[in-house]
């Protein structure tokens, strides 16, 4: 899939608006990833182009969503703020990210040991997703949760620590 192949499916997986903070956020990831391809010396000038892309969506909108992410496809980032992700993450595909939304690393001799969100995972807002853990397929994860072990498919964490339960049928 070609760059602008992503950026036009996250541009209509946000609605089809190009003003939306989230998608120019993931633009920019999409674009950051793609300059690593090119061969030097080309790569040098895309690469100011897109730290000053990164530092706008991070400094303007707060969405600190760096290159080295993994980042699936039609993720959608929700509202603007407060958003960061550390550069080891994985999320999957379908993912919705809200608000002051924080994954990360629990300590700093483990750098790596950052959260991997399966396909379809949904984070409240605030919510904080710590460590090494795997969110499954279809998780919900409620508002202002703090999530430090793994969270099954379909399951529902909340509360602080977060309690992990399954979700009741419809």
């Amino acid at each position: 899939m070609t760059l602008w192949q992503q950026i036009r499916e996250d541009w209509q997986a946000h609605g089809r608006d190009w003003t939306k903070p989230g998608f120019r956020a993931v633009a920019t990831h999409r674009f950051g990833v793609w300059r690593m391809g090119v061969r030097q010396p080309l790569r040098a000038p895309l690469s100011l182009i897109y730290r000053a892309l990164f530092r706008h969506c991070r400094n303007v909108y707060g969405i600190e969503l760096p290159y080295s992410v993994l980042l699936g496809r039609r993720v959608v980032i929700e509202h603007q703020g407060g958003i960061v992700v550390h550069g080891a993450t994985v999320i999957g595909d379908d993912c919705i990210i809200r608000q002051n939304c924080t994954l990360g690393i629990r300590r700093m001799d483990a750098l790596a040991d950052a959260p991997i969100l399966e396909q379809g995972v949904q984070l409240g807002a605030g919510a904080v997703v710590l460590g090494r853990i795997t969110l499954g397929k279809g998780a919900l994860i409620g508002a202002n949760a703090v999530v430090m072990r793994d969270v099954p498919p379909g399951a529902i964490a909340t509360g602080v620590p977060a309690t992990v339960r399954e979700r009741s049928p419809e």
